[in-house]
């Protein structure tokens, strides 16, 4: 198998500190691949979202729409220096079905991986990213353990055959280790034992604690801290790094959009503030989040200030980076130069 020049350069540089984003195959029309602020090395990572296995055969896919676009952002990435890595978001939201029915059997599972590595090689990708929201009961979440260590074995001994650089595997997933919002979902854990062996690290969704099924109170849907709940960022992390997932194989997951509430009375406009549904900047440093309102429209997000304070958390646990949901709602890079400006994480793990 030959080496492309792209190839080669995305070859050179360790894994090292993850500094990534989320790229939807959406993002194209207004995040054109070459109109991506590289100068600074904002990113070192980019996950495009999203390609999913065919559900009958589990054969991975890319599709004839998203094929020039990803040919698109890996050449924008790789030709940089040093290159940013491309990996291939593999699930989202609605295709947990497919994951649950090609993750039963050693033969389903083998012919996914299989395809996963051919498709990998074939688009000058740098690994893959599952995102499988989320196994529904503790005998998928045993496979999902088994999935994770023949992939791995996989891609290392494809590595060892081809004398090409192991693909990079990683996995996005729940902000905690185990479910505990979701009621048909509580006590259910992770795999974490083949997590921490078998994957380059996890990018924990840090958002969305809060949204459209909350309706009678204001929720910062990212908070970093929670004193009156376990519903925050920094539990979340730690039940990971307690579970046995090495801190440096630990991704924080960071939103760039905010969630939205009308309030119930104008006069009364701080987080947790009473609201009547859900609708269209303070910054908070108790819950290390932002939030603006007008009237009796509230918004909740994240701004440069709540990140720094994120990112300089998350390098003081040694966690393994930070990602951004998405790249596309990063207006003007003014969040992803904030995380860059702080020169935290740049040492290789």
């Amino acid at each position: 198998m030959s080496t492309s020049p792209a190839r080669a350069r995305a070859q050179s540089p360790a894994r090292g500190v993850v500094r990534g984003a989320y790229y939807p195959s959406g993002s194209y029309a207004s995040v054109n691949p070459s109109k991506i602020d590289f100068s600074e090395s904002h990113f070192t990572h980019l996950f495009y979202a999203f390609v999913n296995p065919d559900p009958t055969t589990f054969d991975l896919v890319i599709t004839s729409d998203d094929k020039p676009i990803l040919s698109d952002l890996v050449s924008a990435a790789h030709n940089r220096s040093p290159p940013v890595m491309v990996l291939l978001s593999i699930g989202g939201g609605g295709v947990a079905a497919v994951f649950s029915n090609m993750s039963g059997a050693e033969d389903t599972r083998s012919r996914f991986i299989r395809s996963t590595i051919e498709v990998a090689r074939e688009n000058d990708v740098d690994g893959f990213d599952l995102d499988w929201e989320s196994p529904k009961d503790a005998a998928e979440m045993v496979n999902l353990g088994l999935l994770f260590e023949e992939w791995r074995a996989a891609i290392d001994s494809e590595s060892a055959t081809s004398g090409q650089r192991p693909l990079l595997l990683s996995a996005a997933v729940y902000f905690s280790n185990h479910f505990f919002l979701v009621p048909r979902y509580r006590f259910l854990s992770y795999p974490s034992s083949s997590i921490a062996k078998n994957l380059d690290w996890i990018n924990a969704m840090c958002y969305d604690f809060h949204g459209t099924w909350d309706t009678s109170a204001t929720g910062e849907h990212a908070a970093l801290y929670d004193a009156t709940s376990n519903i925050s960022t920094s539990y979340g992390l730690t039940s990971w790094t307690s579970s046995g997932v090495p801190r440096q194989k630990v991704v924080m997951g960071l939103p760039a959009y905010g969630r939205s509430w009308e309030l119930k009375d104008a006069a009364e406009h701080g987080i947790g503030a009473p609201a009547v549904g859900v609708g269209p900047g303070v910054y908070d440093s108790g819950t290390g989040s932002a939030y603006a309102y007008k009237g009796t429209e509230w918004v909740g997000y994240d701004d440069s200030r709540s990140v720094a304070q994120k990112v300089r958390y998350a390098e003081a646990k040694g966690l393994g980076g930070y990602f951004f949901w998405t790249i596309g709602q990063d207006l003007n890079w003014t969040l992803s130069r904030q995380g860059m400006a702080l020169r935290v994480f740049n040492l290789q793990i």
